[in-house]
This record gives C-alpha cells, sequence and structure tokens, in this order.
C-alpha cells in the first residue's frame, strides 16, 4: 500500500508541476498535451514516467537535448515522499485523506506563488469542497458546517489584516489569494473544542516561517515582495499534523 500511495503522489506530483506552472499563464492544463518546455516537442506516455522517465533520458529532451529543469524529478519525488508519509503518519483514516487534500494544494500554490507570485483560485476551491465534505464524515453535519463558518470568519480577519497592512505600509499588503487562503486554514484546522484559535496560532506562525526568506530577500534580491501563500499553507499543514502538540501547549499556556 505504501508503494502504491508513493506512485500516486509521483504521478500527481507530475501535473501539479503542469497546472502551478501554466494554469497561472493561462495555457490548458487538462486536455492540453504534455511538450517539452524548450522545443514544444509532444512527449509520448513513456517520456512521462514519474522518475524513470526523467532518469532514463539524463535529465534531457529526446528531440532538441536540451536540459530538463530538475524540478520535474524533484516535485514528483517529494510529493510522493509527502504521500507516503501521510500515510505511515494517519494511516487509511479520513485525516489522511484530508490531509492528501492540502498537500496537493500546498504543491501548486509553492510552485506558482514562488513563479509568478500568483495564487490559483481552482485549488482553493476544489481543495475546499473536498475537505468539507470529508469533515462531514469525519465530524458530522453540525460540526463540519461549524468548521465552514470559522473559515469564514478566518478570511474575514485576513481581509482585516490587510486593510491595515494596506493603510500602514500605503500600498498592496496581501493578495487575494492569501485571504481565500485563510478560508481553507480556518475550515481544515477548525476543529470542535479549539475553535478559531488554532487558525489564528497558524497565520501567526507563517509569518515566523516567512521571516528568514524575507530578510534573504530584502538583503539578497533587494525585494521587498514575497509570496505568502506557501508559508501559509505550510504553517496549516505543520500545525494539522502536530495539532495535538499545538492543543497542549495552548492548554499549558491558558493554566499559566
Amino acid at each position: 500500500m505504501g508503494i502504491l500511495i508513493f506512485i500516486i503522489g509521483t504521478i500527481l506530483g507530475s501535473f501539479y508541476l503542469v497546472v502551478g506552472s501554466r494554469a497561472p499563464k493561462g495555457e490548458n492544463v487538462i486536455t492540453g498535451r504534455s511538450r517539452c518546455d524548450d522545443c514544444h516537442h509532444p512527449l509520448k506516455w513513456y517520456e512521462l514516467i514519474p522518475l524513470f522517465s526523467y532518469i532514463f533520458q539524463r535529465g534531457k529532451c529526446r528531440y532538441c537535448h536540451k536540459k530538463i529543469a530538475v524540478e520535474h524529478f524533484l516535485w514528483e519525488i517529494i510529493t510522493g515522499g509527502l504521500f507516503l508519509f501521510g500515510y505511515y503518519y494517519f494511516g487509511l483514516t479520513i485525516k489522511f485523506y484530508i490531509y492528501l487534500v492540502i498537500i496537493s494544494v500546498a504543491i501548486i500554490i509553492f510552485i506558482s506563488d514562488f513563479k509568478y507570485m500568483v495564487i490559483l483560485d481552482s485549488p482553493i476551491i476544489i481543495g475546499s469542497i473536498l475537505v468539507l465534505i470529508l469533515k462531514y464524515f469525519e465530524l458530522g453535519l453540525d460540526d463540519a458546517l461549524t468548521a465552514f463558518v470559522y473559515g469564514f470568519a478566518l478570511c474575514i480577519i485576513m481581509y482585516l489584516i490587510k486593510l491595515l497592512g494596506d493603510h500602514l505600509f500605503k500600498r498592496e499588503s496581501l493578495g487575494g489569494g492569501d485571504i481565500k487562503l485563510a478560508f481553507l486554514i480556518g475550515l481544515t484546522l477548525g476543529y470542535p473544542g479549539i475553535g478559531l484559535r488554532m487558525g489564528l496560532i497558524s497565520l501567526i506562525f507563517a509569518s515566523f516561517l516567512a521571516l528568514p526568506y524575507a530578510i534573504a530577500n530584502i538583503y539578497l534580491n533587494k525585494k521587498n515582495e514575497l509570496p505568502y501563500g506557501p508559508f501559509l499553507i505550510a504553517s496549516m499543514i505543520i500545525i494539522f499534523i502536530f495539532i495535538d502538540k499545538f492543543t497542549n501547549l495552548l492548554v499549558f499556556f491558558s493554566l499559566l
């Protein structure tokens, strides 16, 4: 089962790279055929086998002999590894399937936001619908709808943070994609007895994750803008995996 899940992850990782790289440019990622990024030659099925095609072709296109970006290999193996980790950590539970959904959304956001500073709406919408359905099977209708409310509330809080940031910095501080992503965060981390607290902690934690990158970006690239979406969703995934430990920390600090 672990091998099967890893293989599925590598296949989906290849697809997520296509979505994150081409959808922001308006290209069709569903019906369009896979092709070489340099010569645009359509690829055969045996040139699309995750991991193996890259290795057997020695990282080069069979037609123009240009190097294939190593990101193709890396995202395939990273996605497969993350899927496999989730299987061994959660087992075949509802939480495992929620984990797969948010990992999938995360990979697409990492690619699109770092490359183009764009967070696509479609992964967030599809991911939110799937998480809501899975929450229904995990918790029941009432708690699933409550989690939906938490998502909406965190989205509003994120919008208010944007308004405050825009006022303080006299420029756009957060993109619309970051605000929509907050809905998925609140929905995913909203559990009975926890409420909105984990969602709020996730927003704060994301800022700490982004800080080293922001400092390096300012000093090395002289840029004041950074893709915030990857850090938001990375924070959500970390808290989702270790939600029990974060809950225990909340209890500990509440007793002080």
